[in-house]
């Protein structure tokens, strides 16, 4: 033994001293935890490894922490200042955990000596998956995994991986409180389990979940008692066998499983990486300090909006760059494409059809599948909206994906469910092109592999920057408990009673979540401000001054600290958006003009509907001073609350408190003198200041909606109650709209979008103003009266035009 001792000692200070200068480390952590340099410190790793033990010595030294090299002297004993848990002994039906001889001492020391105490820093070190650097072929054959490397495989890792290794240092562990509240030998077994459990659950934050081989994921879904009930349901209805039946389930098992791969989300990484810095001035992403606290203890699933196909996979790319496993995507069938298909199942995607409704077996296969993932804790994403949006607007909430999650949770509810809302805010989009022929009218494209082509073509331009902002996590368990207090009574069922209420209020707070977290850009800013215009021109001068408005405007409203601010000034950003061939600038004897042409218009609205709901409120006080010089606070409620519902349904902000909201707006807008408190209320500046203009400038800004909901009110109450569908309404009002853009000289689309005019109906639904009777809406004396009172916001020419389209239609 003296022997071996003589000939380690110098091989591992020859290793100290190759890796000193080999090994670079990146922290994995949200946060340091604080280590008191006065107590006696002990490191302890989940397995032995004579490189990971290296790796903690060199790092402590570097960042002058309590040294991992040497030993701590506890009394008369003395032991390693870094030691390891045994590895698990696996017999035939179970697995063991050996005993720590050093752990146990440890223990049997403090408790025989109460005034001493040590804090027992557990640490997770990975070689091989380091996010933001580079790596090749050798690195991902050497890179970290689930399986525990061999000493061939480690030696390999230390010389192709030094550069990418990420450490996990844990907050200490409270020994004396272990002790004292139990017997010794419960308090050893109990310190062990601690730390296996704390060591797993960093190690399922970094790598993810173990992953089964998916073929047998799939068997393991198809033998579930709920889908061997669908099978005989469905050999039953078909008058098939069951065999048959089972060979269909197991088919659309195959087109739904993803086969995540490591050595493919590190290749796919690397890929990106490249692309982004091809595509983007840069990716910056905020608020994931939250995430990173979360994971490992909660079942995450991300839950972004959808404006482009690059969403998903930034969002994954900024997770893998943080040191977070990439969450299984829910994908269209559309991507199930040859060769991105198969690439995008390797990278996480598992895929659902449109629709489903009608083909229960399917149904209960796709169901199963995701209770399976979220069960075992692999991190999920969907998005709400269904698809992307094509108005640069968040889309209504769809049902399906979180009806399954909150199913899935009744089940199941032991490990705690956490929605991430992901905002992801961009310059300018890939898709801008095929958007703008979509909002004019043209079919969706559908999706091809050749549009890989379409995208090298298009490296060489310049899209700008893209922000992504991670909105409040919404606790699952909580927000339940909130709903739909009894919800455990009941969740045994399949689908429980309690669905019907809590799926609705989930998509609107996290709809909410999602815009609560925006980030406002040059491009959005520049938006708001021109299209403000209705010939889409105005001088340079007065657009900086606006913009710069607008987001002071925005820093005086409370609720706004995960929403992201533009750095620079007001020039610095008409000219990048200049840049990005939004607009045209051009100089003039009296100043400078910025304009942009219909198309570029069109465009903008897009941009501008990113972050229209985060000045709503304010732009409907705004509009409510177009032909009225003051009010006072009663006066403006009464005025406004009507509307209000209408506005945060479609923007998605939370419908109640409208008066404090009116109250905060109010006191914004006074603070940058675009109104003036008096005695008697509050008035709008004299017409000759700036303020005026500015003021002007923002109520335009509502006005849209507000003549949608004019447009549709009053084709209802010309035709009479119990008269119109609600399609025959929808297809009038959408052809009204579009008739106004035409006659105003407007390229404006976006204006007669469909979607906009049965969003409305919604909410005058779910209000009590409509209800159906026959398939007919129906409504009361009320709506007449509640229109009545919204003409006063109408200043009489805007409401002389909209009343003669509608009667010139009619007649």
């Amino acid at each position: 033994m003296a022997v071996l001792r003589t000939f380690l000692a110098p091989l591992r200070a020859l290793c100290r001293r190759l890796l000193d200068h080999w090994l670079d480390y990146h922290h994995v952590e949200a946060q340091q935890p604080t280590l008191d340099a006065m107590r006696p410190t002990l490191y302890v790793l989940p397995h032995p490894a004579f490189s990971d033990r290296l790796a903690l010595e060199l790092m402590t030294r570097r960042e002058g922490l309590p040294s991992a090299r040497g030993s701590v002297v506890l009394g008369e004993t003395r032991l390693p200042a870094c030691i390891a848990l045994p590895r698990l002994s696996r017999g035939l039906t179970q697995v063991h955990g050996r005993r720590s001889l050093h752990l146990d001492t440890l223990l049997a020391e403090l408790a025989d000596a109460p005034d001493r105490d040590v804090q027992l820093v557990p640490v997770s070190v990975f070689w091989g998956r380091a996010p933001g650097k580079d790596f090749g072929f050798w690195k991902l054959l050497a890179a970290d995994s689930w399986q525990w490397s061999g000493r061939l495989r480690r030696l390999l890792s230390m010389a192709v991986n030094g550069k990418h290794v990420q450490v996990h240092i844990g907050a200490p562990l409270q020994l004396r409180t272990l002790i004292e509240t139990r017997p010794l030998p419960v308090a050893q077994r109990k310190t062990a389990r601690v730390l296996r459990v704390h060591f797993r659950r960093v190690r399922a934050r970094v790598l993810g979940p173990d992953l089964s081989h998916r073929n047998t994921l799939i068997r393991g879904v198809v033998d579930s008692p709920q889908v061997r009930q669908a099978i005989s349901d469905a050999a039953t209805a078909r008058g098939t066998s069951p065999e048959r039946e089972t060979r269909r389930a197991l088919r659309y098992g195959r087109e739904i499983a993803s086969n995540t791969s490591y050595p493919v989300l590190r290749f796919l990484y690397q890929l990106l990486r490249r692309l982004w810095n091809r595509l983007y001035d840069g990716v910056t992403v905020n608020g994931l300090d939250d995430v990173k606290a979360l994971a490992g203890d909660h079942e995450l699933i991300y839950v972004p909006c959808h404006r482009s196909h690059i969403d998903y996979l930034l969002l994954s790319y900024a997770l893998f760059r943080e040191g977070l496993m990439p969450p299984h995507i829910a994908a269209g069938r559309n991507l199930d494409m040859p060769v991105i298909g198969a690439l995008l199942r390797r990278g996480g995607a598992f895929f659902l059809r449109r629709s489903f409704r009608d083909n229960r077996l399917y149904a209960a296969v796709f169901n199963e599948y995701v209770h399976r993932l979220i069960s075992r804790g692999h991190p999920l994403e969907y998005f709400i909206e269904g698809g992307r949006s094509r108005t640069g607007r968040m889309l209504a909430p769809r049902p399906g994906m979180l009806a399954m999650t909150l199913r899935s949770f009744a089940r199941d509810p032991r490990r705690e469910v956490a929605f991430v809302p992901v905002y992801v805010g961009y310059e300018k989009v890939l898709e801008s092109g095929s958007y703008l022929k979509e909002l004019r009218g043209g079919h969706k494209k559908k999706e091809s592999p050749f549009d890989l082509l379409r995208i090298v073509r298009r490296l060489r331009q310049s899209y700008g920057h893209v922000t992504v902002n991670v909105g409040e996590p919404l606790m699952l368990s909580g927000f339940l408990d909130r709903q739909v207090p009894d919800w455990r009574d009941n969740r045994r069922q399949t689908r429980p009673d309690w669905l019907n209420q809590a799926v609705p209020a989930l998509g609107a707070s996290l709809g909410q979540r999602i815009n609560a977290a925006a980030a406002i850009t040059p491009v959005s800013l520049v938006a708001l401000g021109l299209l403000a215009n209705s010939h889409h021109a105005i001088e340079a001068d007065l657009l900086e001054r606006h913009m710069r408005l607008l987001v002071d405007l925005r820093q005086h409203l409370p609720g706004g600290e995960r929403i992201t601010l533009p750095e620079g000034e007001p020039r610095d950003w008409i000219a990048h958006t200049a840049q990005l061939e939004f607009i045209e600038r051009r100089q003039q004897a009296l100043g400078e003009l910025v304009l942009a042409t219909p198309e570029q218009a069109t465009l903008l609205t897009w941009y501008r509907n990113n972050v229209l709901h985060l000045y709503i409120d304010m732009a409907l006080v705004a509009f409510a001073y177009r032909h009225n010089a003051r009010f006072n606070t009663e006066e403006l409620l009464t005025l406004l609350g009507p509307a209000w519902p209408v506005l945060a349904h479609e923007f998605h902000l939370p419908v109640d408190a409208f008066a404090t909201r009116l109250e905060r707006a109010l006191a914004a807008l006074a603070s940058e003198d675009l109104l003036i408190e008096t005695d008697h209320g509050w008035e709008r500046p004299a017409g000759h200041l700036a303020s005026s203009e500015h003021l002007r400038l923002l109520g335009r800004l509502v006005q849209p909606t507000l003549e949608r909901g004019y447009l549709l009110l009053a084709v209802l109450l010309r035709e009479g109650s119990g008269t119109l569908t609600r399609e025959a309404l929808e297809e009038q009002s959408r052809q009204l709209a579009e008739r106004l853009t035409l006659l105003s000289g407007l390229n404006a689309p976006e204006f007669f979008d469909k979607r906009l005019f049965s969003g409305l109906l919604d909410t005058l639904e779910s209000q009590g103003w409509l209800w159906q009777e026959n398939d007919k809406l129906c409504y009361d004396s009320s709506l007449e009266n509640a229109q009545r009172r919204g003409q006063a916001l109408f200043d009489p020419s805007l409401h002389h035009r909209l009343t003669q389209l509608v009667h010139r239609r009619s007649s």
